[in-house]
């Protein structure tokens, strides 16, 4: 995997999302509470909403436009259940971190 460094974990807190691009994919980093940072695709697979313009709450990320609601931990659908966000492979290298996109495309609901 090619990782390519995003953000650090400076300007990531626990609890806290931020929007980053890596090689032309939008993606939401997210540090659910407890938990190491986690990369999902920035974009709600409902409708072309960046996610990092709705709200995390520690541990669900929720979609501003219609309120679609992802496990923070997982990218699974808690509201609808059956979508999910696409992740990303992260990895921490001292206070950097980094993602690898190779080969991954984000999923659409075609709604």
């Amino acid at each position: 995997m090619n990782f390519r460094k995003a953000s650090t974990l400076d300007e990531l807190w626990e609890g806290d999302m931020a929007e980053v691009e890596v090689d032309g994919h939008i993606i939401v980093l997210v540090c659910p509470e407890g938990r190491a940072p986690r990369a999902f695709q920035g974009i709600c697979p409902h409708q072309d909403i960046r996610l990092a313009e709705g709200k995390l709450d520690g541990r669900v990320l929720m979609c501003r436009a219609h309120q679609w609601t992802f496990d923070a931990n997982t990218g699974k659908g808690i509201n609808p259940g059956g979508y999910r966000l696409t992740e990303y492979a992260v990895k921490v290298d001292g206070d950097d971190i980094l993602i690898a996109v190779d080969g991954i495309e984000p999923l659409f609901a075609n709604c």
